[in-house]
């Protein structure tokens, strides 16, 4: 079994800047892909970013690109969501998962099996 913990999240103006944090128990994470999602009030859940367990692949969604940036320790068990320019758009419950299998980050959230209960993250203008 595996716990996964966000914490980071906060409210912020626009323009600022956040790091999210995702610390496991349980289980290392060494060996699984990571990735980040957010759900904002009334939409899906989204991806946003993806990391590969050795860290030599990273993925970002198109609107995040540029302004956030994934890492991890696996001799932490933490993964790191570093989050710049933000805005208010960028507004969502933002939750770390453990992805099943797999060396790429996988993009869906059927691909990841298991999950925190997320960190809000509000910004406003």
């Amino acid at each position: 079994q595996v716990q996964l913990v966000e914490s980071g999240g906060g409210l912020v103006q626009a323009g600022d800047s956040l790091r999210l944090s995702c610390a496991a128990s349980g289980r290392t994470l060494s060996s699984y892909a990571m990735g980040w999602f957010r759900q904002a009030p009334g939409k899906e859940r989204e991806f946003v970013s993806g990391i590969s367990w050795r860290s030599e692949y990273t993925f970002y969604a198109a609107s995040v690109k540029g302004r956030f940036a994934i890492s991890r320790d696996n001799a932490k068990n933490t993964v790191f969501l570093q989050m710049n320019s933000l805005k208010p758009e960028d507004t969502a419950v933002y939750y770390c998962a453990r992805q099943r299998q797999g060396t790429l980050p996988a993009r869906v959230g059927r691909e990841y099996d298991y999950w925190g209960r997320g960190t809000q993250v509000t910004v406003s203008s």
